[in-house]
Parts: C-alpha cells; structure tokens; sequence
C-alpha cells in the first residue's frame, strides 16, 4: 500500500505536496487529516504547518487480478491474467497450458470460480461491476456449443411436439439459449432452483 504524510501551510496545501510524491489524482486516494494546522497572526507568527497522511485507494480491478492468481496458485496452476474493463463490465482471461483444469466439467469450475471473483470485486466497493472470468476462450467456445444446442433441442421439439428439457445450467448460459430461441417457433422457460436450474424448450 502507498501512502505519504505531508504537511503545508494549508490542509489543502498538504494533500496538494502528498499527491505530487505520489504521482496520482485526489480522487485515487485516501485523506486522513492528521493536523489542521493553525494560522498565526498576520499569517507568520506562531502558525502551525497542517499535516494529513494519504494513501492511495485499493483498485478492486487490480486486487481481484491478484485474487484469481492466488486462488489459481492453491490449485498449483502459475497462471498469467488479462484484463479487460468496459464500463462496469471486467473480462478476466486466464492462459496457461493446463487450461482445462481451470476449466472443469462443462465449465463448473470455471464458473465456480467467477462467481468468487464477482464477490470480491464488488466487495466494500461504491462500484458495482460485473464480470467474465475466461480461460484460453473457452467462453466463445462454449457460447457456440450452446447455440448449436439450442437450434438443434428447438428443432426436436418441434418434430416431437413434445417439451425438451435441458441439463442445468447457470443464469448467463441460459440467457444465450433463451436469446437463440426467441424468435423461433418454440417457447422457452427456466424452471427449478438453483443450482439445477434448466431450460425447457416447447413446442
């Protein structure tokens, strides 16, 4: 953690030499007032300079970053992370060359594992983000499997004229089925609790 103690004629002075040795924006950091410091008379005698310490705030991005190497590190697995931000959205892609133990069983592991990511980032955070937790583009991969599925179930329901039930999965796999199937002549509906929560394509 960085942080400085820096003292000015004013509080405002203070915080003004702390952010210049640090190199970063007020709102990267972290105020504590130590002093507020006295104005003597005229402004000279008998003043007494302000003093505030400041450290630079956490980076949620960052530390969840180090969290998913950590994590990754227990699993004996020496990953190296990429990182993409757009808005409140991270992407989190891990690489290394024994993916699919990160990967797990039709992505569980996987997706056990964004769900702790997501936890951490949008602990004691204003910041509400959410996340993608990727390994070796096994995401894309897995969304066209599951597009190729859903066009393929859509089709036996509507042959058999009988309701297909899908295998459980999370929330953001079955919003790409519902999404595929939306305009096509069948309905479909989630249903069960999770974590077996499914789809059910009718005719």
């Amino acid at each position: 953690m960085r942080e400085v103690t820096a003292s000015g004629q004013t509080v405002e002075e203070a915080i003004q030499s702390a952010l210049e040795q640090l190199g970063v924006e007020e709102n990267q950091v972290d105020v504590e007032v130590i002093d507020e410091g006295k104005r003597g008379m005229f402004g000279i005698f008998g003043s007494k300079r302000a003093y505030v310490k400041v450290t630079v705030a956490k980076d949620p991005v960052e530390e969840t970053a180090q969290f998913i190497k950590e994590v990754t590190s227990n699993m004996n697995l020496s990953v190296k992370v990429d990182t993409e931000i757009k808005g409140n959205h991270v992407t989190y892609t891990m690489h290394h060359e024994n993916i699919a133990k990160l990967i797990g069983k039709r992505g569980q592991t996987l997706n056990a594992l964004q769900y702790l990511v997501h936890l951490v980032i949008n602990k004691q955070n204003d910041t509400y983000y959410t996340v993608t937790l990727d390994a070796e583009g096994y995401r894309a991969r897995r969304k066209e499997t599951l597009e190729s599925l859903a066009l393929k179930m859509g089709d036996k329901a509507q042959k058999t004229k009988k309701k297909v039930v899908l295998e459980p999965m999370p929330a953001f796999e079955r919003k790409i089925i519902h999404s595929v199937l939306q305009d096509k002549q069948v309905s479909t509906y989630s249903d069960g609790v999770e974590p077996h929560r499914h789809i059910v394509i009718k005719p």
